[in-house]
């Protein structure tokens, strides 16, 4: 990090601080004494969380990871406001953290190696602007990329090495709450009648995200997460249990009670636990009923297996059998016939590109839905093939391409990657895979360090990106708000780079 001196303001005499506050207080009581009574206890339950925020700014990152989620909820209760909760949060705590910079006259410029392939990005997204039909749409989508970027840099200047377990901890608050809504929604009386599944008895859930499949994203995000963690939590448990028991060898015990007892000590609560947290998750993911989202948990979960041993070869073995039972599961009667259907209904994926003449039923209609949205992005591109047609532009243009059955856009393709190479042409998509491939490296280097916290902590953030990368190629996972839930990922993992760098050098010395 880099240490810029600023020039020292005045600060503002104590009476005139004293009488703003007082006329604060009071203009707030006048404005909640009208209200209704759950309004004034949200508007209090914000106003508490702003003077917490203006005092640690780490309270402001927990809440625009938590309130990220709620965006389309105020879309719904709230559609006249310019942003969400989750913005709102964003903005007041880079405004915060940065008084607080310049009362103590320095900024950190934080470094991160995820900085500059996103910036590449948000250049030739800027340039691709040049020409578009609608800048709005194109200026929309940028400053959701901009609020990545702000978040992993607030996430590594407030959090930092000695807090950024916070951030995990709030990261995984966060999906318990999304999992508990979501676990609710499956098994209540009622709710949407297009989200009823098996034999119309259960619901998909959806939690706060108000859509399935945006909801198994967030979810399969923190799910790997929550798995890294249980064996992070069991490799420590063990080592533990070693040391205690080669410290009994070497007093001279060595009968049973000796090799149990290490065993049963408070980490091994801990194991509980985490292993509770990711059985919640991994449901939830399941009852999200999102094709897309258990695609990108299957691959997410075999690049965990894979990163997992300290030996590739025997990493790629545990693939190679997770595979081979897969499919004699899918093969066998041991799952549900509607789970059964589910999944074979992703080979529609794999078949003939083009929908012309496909048979429509509901069965096949989300796929060939997603697959008509495919072509025309393909075709959009074919007409602007190196800066494509503008970010953010996809839906503006869609209904010069689109196909007779399939009239109506769904504000993006359904595949991020072709809806980039239709927006953005070759040269963005080509910046968009790198800056991913530079986080899966960087990540996969990670899952070979020595600390176990930090090692499986990497595993669960690989099975984390993989999911995130394999779910993109069905959907889109850009929207409500996951771009901060990514943002603070990637801070954090940025964080664990600059510490294992830290170490690599205390052991050169």
């Amino acid at each position: 990090m880099t240490t810029l001196r600023l020039p020292e303001l005045g600060r503002w005499p104590a009476p005139l601080v004293t009488l703003t506050l007082v006329a604060l207080a009071v203009a707030g009581g006048l404005a909640l004494a009208g209200l209704p009574l759950i309004w004034a206890a949200i508007l209090l339950f914000v106003a508490l969380v702003v003077g917490l925020t203006w005092i640690d700014p780490l309270v402001g990152v927990g809440a625009v990871i938590f309130f990220g989620p709620f965006k389309p909820l105020t879309e719904y209760f709230a559609p006249s406001f310019p942003l969400d909760l989750g913005q709102w949060f964003l903005i007041f705590t880079v405004a915060a953290w940065l008084a607080g910079r310049v009362a103590h006259r320095e900024a950190v410029l934080a470094r991160s190696p995820f900085i500059l392939p996103a910036g590449l990005f948000i250049l030739f997204a800027t340039m691709s602007l040049a020409g578009a039909p609608s800048f709005q749409h194109g200026a929309r989508e940028l400053v959701k990329w901009l609020q990545l970027v702000a978040m992993v840099w607030l996430v590594i200047q407030i959090a930092g090495r000695r807090r950024w377990r916070w951030v995990v901890a709030v990261l995984l608050l966060t999906a318990i709450f999304q999992a508990g809504v979501g676990i609710w929604q499956f098994f209540r009386d009622r709710g949407p009648d297009h989200f009823l599944i098996l034999d119309e008895r259960f619901y998909r859930a959806y939690g706060t995200f108000e859509q399935p499949n945006p909801y198994g994203g967030f979810i399969g995000l923190c799910f790997p997460l929550a798995v890294g963690l249980t064996i992070a939590a069991l490799g420590s448990w063990l080592a533990r249990a070693r040391e205690i028991r080669r410290a009994a060898f070497e007093r001279g015990r060595a009968g049973l009670a000796e090799w149990l007892v290490p065993l049963l000590n408070w980490q091994l609560l801990g194991v509980g636990l985490a292993a509770m947290l990711a059985g919640l998750l991994g449901t939830a993911l399941a009852m999200s009923w999102s094709r897309g989202a258990w695609l990108g948990a299957a691959a997410g979960g075999l690049a965990m297996l894979f990163s997992w041993p300290r030996r590739l070869r025997l990493g790629g073995l545990l693939v190679a059998l997770s595979l081979v039972g897969g499919a004699y599961v899918l093969q066998s009667d041991l799952l549900p016939e509607a789970v059964i259907e589910q999944l074979q209904s992703m080979t529609e994926f794999f078949k003939s590109f083009d929908v012309r003449g496909a048979d429509i039923n509901p069965d096949s209609y989300s796929v060939i839905e997603r697959l008509a949205h495919w072509q025309s992005a393909v075709a959009i591109a074919r007409d602007y093939p190196w800066l494509g047609v503008g970010f953010g532009n996809y839906p503006v243009v869609y209904p010069d391409y689109a196909f007779p059955n399939w009239p109506l856009a769904l504000g993006h393709a359904h595949n991020y990657y072709l809806n980039i190479l239709a927006e953005v042409g070759l040269f963005g998509l080509s910046a968009y895979v790198a800056l991913w491939v530079v986080v899966l490296w960087q990540t996969f280097r990670l899952t070979r360090s020595q600390q176990v916290w930090t090692r499986g902590i990497a595993i669960g953030l690989l099975g984390a990106w993989v999911h995130f990368s394999v779910h993109n190629a069905v959907d889109s996972l850009w929207v409500s708000n996951l771009f901060l839930t990514i943002g603070a990922l990637l801070g954090m993992q940025s964080i664990l780079i600059m510490m294992e760098r830290d170490t690599f050098r205390e052991r050169l010395t």
